[in-house]
């Protein structure tokens, strides 16, 4: 035979399932309780979760960044390595030459390795006729003058480059000074 169970009345609470083992029984105040305990633990779990999200997108973007600083870097070294390459090939050019073809095929390869080098963010700094700034130019000569104003760059010994931005190397120059 079939075994019934009872029907429980409208109006009233269920039973809940009561733990095998336990003698005291489960009421309402204790599963709010639990449920109070649980909600805690996900606000919890959910906050440590959104701190370790946090914490490895500023890893992640530390990484890139330190990856792109690197590859700057870099660059920037293999470009301060190629400009003495880039000096000799302007002091060749200033020397006469009897050979027009050989200070032709100078001319074209100077100006395709300046080309790229400028396209890698290489920029030459001026100082044709310029003031004098410490910050860019390096004085290795001076000359006393009236004929320009004070600290005016009178000649370019080597030429100075900045490289995205930033000083590569200072141009070094000859500047004039008030005669006293």
């Amino acid at each position: 035979m079939e075994e019934t169970k009872p029907v429980a009345e409208a109006g009233a609470e269920p039973e809940a399932a009561q733990p095998a083992g336990t003698a005291e029984p489960v009421t309402i105040e204790t599963l709010a309780a639990e449920r109070d305990r649980l909600a805690e633990e996900i606000a919890s779990l959910n906050d440590r979760l959104l701190r370790r999200q946090a914490e490895f997108e500023n890893y992640r973007k530390r990484v890139d960044r330190e990856r792109s600083e690197f590859l700057e870097y870099a660059s920037t070294e293999a470009v301060r390595a190629l400009l003495p390459v880039l000096d000799d090939f302007e002091r060749a050019l200033k020397v006469e030459t009897a050979d027009r073809d050989y200070a032709k095929g100078m001319e074209l390869i100077y100006q395709r390795l300046r080309d790229n080098l400028i396209k890698l963010g290489l920029e030459p700094i001026s100082t044709a006729g310029a003031a004098f700034d410490p910050n860019l130019h390096h004085a290795i000569q001076k000359e006393e003058t009236e004929e320009v104003e004070d600290h005016t760059i009178l000649e370019e010994y080597q030429r100075g480059y900045n490289f995205r931005g930033r000083l590569l190397r200072p141009a070094m120059v000859k500047v004039a000074v008030r005669k006293a």
